[in-house]
């Protein structure tokens, strides 16, 4: 089969990135031609590990150029638009104006929606209507609407939802129930998801296959560490700014204990004067961006979610395969759909911070039951591994192909 992933930006590192290209090596590795399309790029290289069989293209470069300045606008490179005469010069500007519109058919409440105009619509159009293959997974709801406007119906498409469906906004849940009919299939990634989803869009078929781990094949967590991890984007959803009066009140209890968050994100100057604010420098570590979180996963004791939302919490379940125990909040949707309260972990309910450190505290002092809790947590993540979900993709694929494992024909 020839799989088209269409991606937003394919070299940053959120958690939907991960996700796509573990399904990209999984069926590159079963023989698949499989390519991801970037819609902007703005690095050198991809952050995640990536098979060299799986090509990469990118519609907008969004990298500096050789001076050093920085492209926002439509042309790669910068600077003045190539000598081709007038009419070169015509679309350069008309180009420019539309980098300066609003988009015409992504909604305003979609969370990438900034990184949207008529420019980057109209590239994304253009791309979509020259694609060939036999399948296209689009990734998100703004090019998930692209994808239903302008990709050849003669593909098998695919929408991948990674959000429950009540954390969209009106609008965007307006554009869900006008344009995803014309997929062949839209992917979610819990049960509850699939009912909400199956509900809005009664006609259209709603599979559920959740994300996989990259391996299981890790290092048992410490549990006699005194280290507590948290990771994701430091965006006000991961709930970060939650998190941090929450450990102040456990460190009052367990001095010895460190939190490390890992992630990068708009938000690191409000939390690091909030680590400041609340005297927790000795305490409390932003760690950035690491390639190596399974080593830093495998030096914890405890993992932390304090997201007020999440699809469904990849880092949480990697955090499980290694035997790490969870304190959370009960947030819509994801903990609750992965783990039960009491047996991998400790739940408690949304943004509730002195619950939350209540629960922390528990598990800091009791280190039997973050083994016990740990153990369970890493039976759980087994119904993750990649053996157990990725061929799910390939089977969908195969049958709305209308073909066997492999095949090419789609039967109309």
């Amino acid at each position: 089969m020839r799989i088209r992933y269409l991606l937003l930006h394919a070299y940053g590192t959120g958690g939907t990135i991960r996700t796509v290209m573990n399904q990209a090596n999984a069926l590159v590795a079963r023989g698949h031609d499989v390519e991801l399309v970037s819609v902007l790029r703005h690095r050198d290289e991809v952050r995640f590990p990536l098979d060299p069989r799986v090509r990469v293209t990118s519609l907008i470069d969004e990298r500096g150029t050789a001076d050093g300045a920085d492209d926002a606008g439509p042309h790669a490179g910068g600077g003045a638009p190539p000598a081709e005469g007038w009419r070169a010069a015509l679309g350069a500007r008309r180009d420019a104006a539309l980098a300066r519109s609003r988009p015409e058919l992504v909604p305003a409440g979609e969370f990438g929606a900034r990184y949207f105009n008529r420019y980057v619509e109209r590239t994304v159009a253009r791309h979509l209507r020259q694609t060939t293959g036999d399948v296209l997974v689009s990734t998100r709801p703004a090019l998930n609407v692209l994808a239903a406007r302008y990709a050849p119906r003669s593909m098998v498409r695919v929408a991948q939802e990674h959000m429950n469906l009540s954390v969209h906004r009106a609008d965007v849940r307006k554009a869900i129930a006008a344009h995803y009919p014309a997929f062949d299939a839209v992917a979610v990634l819990t049960e509850r998801d699939r009912a909400e989803y199956a509900a809005l869009l009664p006609r259209t078929r709603v599979v559920r296959i959740p994300n996989a781990v990259h391996s299981l094949d890790q290092q048992p967590a410490d549990h006699g560490s005194r280290i507590a991890v948290a990771a994701g984007r430091l965006y006000p959803q991961k709930g970060f700014d939650l998190l941090l009066p929450a450990f102040r009140q456990v460190v009052e209890r367990h001095p010895d204990w460190q939190l490390r968050i890992f992630g990068v994100g708009e938000r690191k100057g409000e939390l690091r004067a909030l680590i400041e604010e609340l005297h927790l420098y000795n305490h409390v570590f932003l760690m950035g961006h690491t390639s190596r979180l399974d080593d830093e996963l495998a030096k914890a004791s405890l993992y932390v979610l304090s997201s007020r939302f999440e699809g469904l919490p990849m880092v949480m379940i990697e955090a499980m395969a290694h035997g790490l125990p969870v304190v959370g909040f009960d947030c819509p949707t994801g903990p609750s759909d992965v783990l039960t309260d009491g047996r991998e972990g400790i739940l408690v309910p949304p943004e509730d911070v002195e619950a939350l450190a209540g629960a922390m505290s528990r598990l800091m002092g009791d280190r039997a039951l973050r083994e016990k809790l740990g153990a369970a947590a890493l039976r759980t993540a087994r119904d993750y591994s990649p053996a157990e979900v990725h061929p799910r993709w390939e089977s969908l694929f195969s049958e709305l192909l209308g073909a066997a494992p492999g095949g090419t024909e789609r039967e109309r």
